[in-house]
C-alpha cells in the first residue's frame, strides 16, 4: 500500500546493528525500552491532553499537534469527512511556518485526490517512505513544501470514519516505522472519544442556549415606546446562565423594564430565572405599585414558594408625568440603569442599589425618581456586558458609556446589536440587555 518496500518489511532498510558484545547489546535494550517508555507516556500525556478539551476546533487541533509530537514530524494534518464520506470538508493543518503558508494563500484545501485520497477510499493504516513514488500521488500543488514521508491513520467515531489523520516528515530524516504507526493508532483511538465528547457537549451546549433563548422571547410591542433587548451566553461550558429581561405595557399608559441575574451558570440557574421572571411580570401587571414594593412583593413570594438562589435586579417604571416623563426604579443590588439623553450625552443613575433577592425579604428597598425627556433612551444590562479581569470596573462602565454616546443616534435595535458586538467586557459571563426609548407625549 506504501509502495515497493525492501524485503523484510519497512524498517529493513535501517542499518544492521553492529555487534559489540553483550555489554552494548543490554545497553541498546535498556535504551530501546526507556524510549518506549517515553513513548508511554507521551501517549498518555496526550491523551490527557485531548480528553481535556470539549471545544471541538480545538480538539481537532490538538490531535494533530500531539500525534506530531509523539513522533516527531515536522507536518500533520486532519481531514474530516464530508457526510458522504467521499471526500473532506474540513483540513486541519499544523507545522506550516508563515512563510509556507504565505505561499499556499489562495490554494484550497484538499477534497481528498492523490494519497489522501487513497486513506479515505482504504481506511487501513498507510505508511508511504515516497510520497511522489506512490501510484496514487498526483503531486502536490503550487507553493507546497516538499514533503517525502506520510503516515495516516483513520479515526473513527462510534464505528464511523470521521476523518483521517496525516503526518509527514520525520525529523531525523527516516520513514515512519511500525512503531510510529503503533502509537499514533492508540492516539486515535482516543482521538475518536474525544471527537464524540466534543460533539455530545456541542448539542448540549446548543440545546441549552435554545432552551434559555426560548425561556426569553422577544419582547413585545411596546408602542409607542421602542425597544430591543439582547442575550448572549458565556463563553464557559455550562452555555446558559441566570440573565434576564423583560419589558411590558402596563395598563395606566407605563412601561416597565426590568433586568436581572440569577447567581450560577446551570440549568438551575435559568430554570430559576424563568420562574423569577413569571412571577414578575404578573406582580408588575397587577399591582400599580412603585418598583420597591414589586421587587418586595416578589422577593417575599419566591422565598415562600420556592428556592431562588440570590438574584440581583432592577426594575424600571416609565410613566407620564404632565408635558414630560418620569422615571422611577429599584435596584437589588444591582449595576445603575444608564441613561442617553437625545442630545447623545450620557450618565448612569447612580442611587442606592438595596440589596440582592433572595438574602432577607423584609428589608426595604428605596424607590428613586427623576425626569426623563422624550427621545431619551435607559438601557438595563447584567455586569457581563462590562466586566473584565483586566480593568477595573469604574473603567468598564466608562467604556460602555463611551460605546453608546458614539451611538446615540441609532434605534434601540441597531444600538443593542453593537453592544452586542462591540462590547467592552472579555465575554466570559453571560450578559443581557435592554434599551428602551421614550416617546414624544401626545399633544393636547
Amino acid at each position: 500500500m506504501a509502495g515497493p518496500e525492501p524485503a523484510g518489511g519497512p524498517d529493513a532498510a535501517r542499518p544492521a546493528r553492529e555487534s559489540g558484545g553483550p555489554a552494548q547489546d543490554v545497553a541498546r535494550e535498556l535504551t530501546e525500552l526507556a524510549r518506549a517508555q517515553d513513548r508511554v507516556h507521551g501517549l498518555l500525556d496526550a491523551v490527557l491532553v485531548i480528553s481535556g478539551q470539549l471545544d471541538l476546533p480545538t480538539v481537532l487541533r490538538r490531535i494533530v499537534e500531539t500525534a506530531m509530537d509523539l513522533v516527531d514530524a515536522r507536518y500533520g494534518a486532519l481531514g474530516v469527512l464530508a457526510p458522504s464520506g467521499d471526500s473532506l470538508e474540513e483540513f486541519i493543518t499544523a507545522g506550516l511556518s508563515p512563510r509556507e503558508r504565505a505561499r499556499l494563500a489562495g490554494v484550497g484545501f484538499p477534497h481528498g485526490r492523490g494519497v489522501l485520497g487513497h486513506l479515505i477510499r482504504h481506511p487501513e493504516p498507510l505508511r508511504v517512505s515516497d510520497i511522489p513514488s506512490h501510484p496514487a500521488s498526483v503531486g502536490f500543488p503550487p507553493g507546497h513544501p516538499p514533503m517525502r514521508t506520510l503516515l495516516g491513520m483513520a479515526i473513527t467515531v462510534r464505528g464511523e470514519i470521521y476523518g483521517d489523520l496525516y503526518l509527514s516528515e520525520r525529523r531525523d530524516g527516516r520513514p515512519f516505522d511500525q512503531d510510529d504507526e503503533d502509537i499514533v493508532r492508540a492516539l486515535a483511538g482516543a482521538a475518536g472519544v474525544a471527537i464524540e465528547n466534543a460533539r455530545l457537549f456541542r448539542h448540549a451546549r446548543e440545546s441549552a442556549e435554545q432552551f434559555q433563548r426560548l425561556l426569553l422571547p422577544a419582547l413585545p410591542d411596546l408602542a409607542p415606546f421602542s425597544a430591543a433587548a439582547v442575550y448572549r451566553p458565556s463563553a464557559e461550558p455550562a452555555g446558559v446562565g441566570g440573565d434576564w429581561y423583560d419589558a411590558i405595557l402596563l395598563p395606566d399608559d407605563a412601561c416597565a423594564a426590568v433586568i436581572g441575574d440569577v447567581v450560577g451558570h446551570d440549568l438551575h440557574a435559568a430554570a430559576a430565572m424563568a420562574q423569577a421572571r413569571n412571577m414578575l411580570r404578573a406582580l408588575l401587571y397587577d399591582r400599580r405599585t412603585p418598583p420597591s414594593s414589586v421587587l418586595a412583593q416578589l422577593d417575599s413570594t419566591v422565598h415562600a414558594i420556592t428556592d431562588l438562589p440570590v438574584t440581583t435586579a432592577c426594575l424600571a417604571r416609565i410613566e407620564p408625568a404632565g408635558r414630560d416623563w418620569l422615571i422611577r426604579w429599584s435596584t437589588a443590588g444591582h449595576l445603575p440603569p444608564l441613561l442617553l439623553h437625545p442630545d447623545g450625552r450620557t450618565e448612569y443613575l447612580h442611587a442606592e442599589p438595596g440589596v440582592p433577592l433572595g438574602v432577607d425579604p423584609d428589608i426595604h428597598r428605596p424607590d428613586h425618581t427623576r425626569p426623563l425627556p422624550a427621545g431619551a433612551t435607559v438601557l438595563l444590562y447584567t455586569d457581563g456586558l462590562v466586566e473584565h479581569p483586566g480593568h477595573c470596573l469604574d473603567e468598564q462602565l466608562d467604556a460602555l458609556a463611551d460605546l453608546v454616546a458614539a451611538h446615540a443616534d441609532l434605534p434601540p435595535e441597531d444600538l443593542v446589536g453593537v453592544l452586542a458586538e462591540r462590547h467592552p467586557s472579555d465575554g466570559h459571563d453571560d450578559m443581557a440587555f435592554v434599551a428602551l426609548r421614550v416617546p414624544a407625549l401626545p399633544s393636547t
